[in-house]
């Protein structure tokens, strides 16, 4: 496959010296911004899908009638996170 380029990006010099000192050992600043680019679509992608989810939940819920309250999904919650800290302690 082809590559393509991503047209380039005027910024301050201080953002562009900032992310200079940022480099990690035989990094350059384009595979610095190709990673910053590929995590914000990954980011995105992520963002729209679980608006997705919740917009079809949201459908679902008016659709059956049936809802679930807050004092009871926070209720699963706290018990998940109880669980989490027994098991952490534990492997102490």
């Amino acid at each position: 496959m082809k590559t393509a380029a991503i047209p380039a990006v005027r910024v301050p010099p201080e953002l562009r010296q900032a992310a200079e000192e940022l480099l990690a050992e035989g990094e350059t600043l384009s595979g610095f911004v190709e990673d910053a680019v590929r995590r914000n679509v990954e980011y995105r992608r992520a963002q729209t899908e679980f608006v997705a989810r919740g917009l079809a939940s949201r459908d679902v819920a008016r659709a059956s009638g049936r809802y679930i309250t807050a004092a009871t999904v926070l209720g699963k919650l706290d018990r998940r996170l109880k669980v989490a800290h027994k098991k952490s302690a534990s492997a102490k």
